[in-house]
């Protein structure tokens, strides 16, 4: 375990001896499971750096996220220790009739098996690309409960919904946070999108594995897309550069920010983001928008281009992305066939993104010269 790590579970020990509990010392044990409230081992996580997971004998669990919010996970038929902080969270095994606000999520609880563990969903059954999730909703085993910022609740407390996983984007509807929580509703907030290593994302499901009691499986699935990404950082760079962009209905072009997610991945798969600098790297923003002619200058010279049909509309032959704006006609990369658009699934496998990071580098590579398909991406011709 790093430094840095040993001294967050340190810190954690510390926090619940003095905040659980009326004290430490050998006169004063704590009531609760353990001695002490010293965690037996904490998860060693290998590139998440916004949460937090340590295991306390008996079977309960601390999780701490990176805005300071923390959730005890009580396992089924125990009891929440006496003394507890209040700002502390208590999560009930099993967890069930969970209420979805963060579609990111759900293909790491689909990947577990758990989708079961879901009845209340904020996207309705035509916003799904993943097909266990549409199938659910047909099926009513999941349903839909109102979006983000405008959720049922009165069929929240119906269902007996314990907990809501909400996106960052609760953040512009605290007062839906607040009422949830005033109901009874623990609120979850995924920071995945705050992950600076891709694979931070997809470490997420490690998380959710241990509310889940599904560890096990989590590490396996997790590992997989390790081992995709390292079979990439073993080949040498390609050499090739890229553009990832759609066209907003203005005609501006919406491009992925220097340093985000998906223009690292572009440099872990061997190729070079074609702009270095773009967008302010303070901002909680993916993307930067910019005139046609300043991205014509950036990128008409990229070996490929990306065009990120999951949000600018999907395409089907390059006749369509011309008619989004001639010039893009005197691309390099439009002229030599090599545009590639994102499939609609894209931003919900956070689960894949090992795999994506192999997509695009067998691109790069040339692996991909006589396919019109990889995972995640089609060709346009």
């Amino acid at each position: 375990m790093s430094t840095s790590k040993r001294g967050l579970a340190a810190l954690l020990a510390l926090v619940l001896c003095f905040s659980m509990f009326s004290g430490c010392s050998p006169d004063a044990q704590p009531e609760g499971p353990g001695t002490g409230w010293e965690p037996t081992h904490s998860m060693e996580l290998e590139f998440a750096t916004q949460f937090a997971v340590d295991y306390y004998d008996g079977g309960y669990k601390l999780i701490t996220l990176a805005d300071d919010s923390r959730f005890l996970v009580i396992p089924e038929g125990g009891e929440l220790p006496q003394g507890t902080a209040d700002d502390i969270v208590p999560l009930y095994q099993p967890l069930e009739n969970i209420y979805l606000a963060a579609s990111a999520a759900m293909c790491l609880f689909d990947a577990l098996g758990r989708i079961d563990a879901i009845t209340l969903s904020a996207t309705e059954e035509d916003g799904w690309y993943i097909e266990n999730a549409r199938l659910a909703m047909q099926e009513g085993r999941i349903a839909f409960a109102g979006k983000y910022s405008e959720p049922d609740y009165e069929l929240l407390l119906d269902r007996g919904c314990p907990l809501a996983v909400e996106s960052m984007m609760i953040g512009h509807a605290s007062e839906v946070k607040e009422k949830l929580e005033e109901l009874g509703i623990a609120v979850l907030v995924d920071q995945s999108s705050l992950e600076s290593h891709p694979l931070g994302r997809t470490e997420w499901i490690r998380l959710y594995g241990a509310l889940l009691n599904e560890e096990e499986k989590a590490d396996a699935l997790f590992q997989e897309q390790v081992d995709y990404l390292q079979s990439v950082l073993d080949s040498e760079d390609t050499g090739k550069t890229a553009a990832f962009f759609y066209i907003s209905s203005s005609g501006s072009v919406v491009a992925r920010k220097s340093g985000d997610y998906v223009s690292k991945m572009i440099e872990l798969a061997g190729g070079h983001y074609v702009f270095d600098d773009l967008g302010d790297p303070e901002t909680a923003t993916s993307t930067a928008t910019i005139e046609m002619e300043a991205f014509f200058t950036a990128a008409k010279d990229a070996d490929y281009i990306f065009y990120n049909s999951t949000i600018g509309g999907e395409l089907k032959t390059l006749d369509d992305l011309l008619a989004k704006s001639e010039l893009l006609g005197e691309f390099k990369a439009v002229q030599n066939g090599n545009v590639w658009c994102t499939a609609q699934n894209m931003y919900q496998e956070t689960t894949r993104l090992g795999q994506m990071v192999q997509s695009f580098h067998k691109i790069f590579s040339g692996e991909a010269d006589e396919l019109d398909e990889l995972p995640f991406f089609y060709r346009l011709h």
